[in-house]
């Protein structure tokens, strides 16, 4: 899997992302780039460490200081979203997803909005409704083993069912 493109495969530069950071004055400067191409090129939810190591493959005198900075903006300016734990992860897919994360090996993956949207929006309502609270967003966080720590340990994956019409 190619993390990075090789020069000359750069992709088009996203006009989206030039013109959200131009309007609050700020510059799409080379690493600030490379920080968000590396994000948004991997689903494994990365470290700051991770992306810095990345990024050094293509830009040596990158420092990890410069790669947290730009993470750090970056998620403030909603281009990448920022995952809390004990070791802060990164995701690149900002559309409203939630995540499932393996309690064997780490890994983090997405779980689509359309899959939980119907009873998140219900639970919602029924927060809203119970305590008066105005809710702006939520997250859903699953937690379990992952298909491949399953087989490694020897279990039967959980079974996949068809969702419910």
């Amino acid at each position: 899997m190619r993390i990075i493109p090789r020069n000359g495969q750069r992709p088009k530069p996203d006009r989206g992302v030039e013109a959200t950071l131009r309007a609050r004055g700020l510059r799409l400067t080379g690493p600030r780039r490379l920080v968000l191409d590396v994000v948004r090129a991997t689903e494994s939810h990365p470290t700051a460490e991770w992306v810095h190591r990345m990024v050094r493959r293509r830009r040596p005198r990158v420092s990890l200081g410069t790669v947290y900075r730009n993470l750090r903006l970056l998620v403030a300016q909603g281009l990448v979203k920022e995952l809390p734990g004990p070791h802060a992860r990164f995701d690149g897919n900002v559309s409203e997803h939630h995540h499932f994360t393996c309690l064997a090996c780490g890994s983090i993956s997405d779980v689509q909005g359309p899959t939980t949207e119907p009873h998140s929006r219900a639970l919602c309502g029924r927060v809203t409704a119970q305590s008066g609270f105005s809710v702006t967003h939520h997250r859903i966080e699953f937690y379990g083993r992952c298909l491949e720590c399953q087989r490694r340990a020897g279990r039967k994956p959980a079974r996949r069912r068809r969702p419910a019409p």
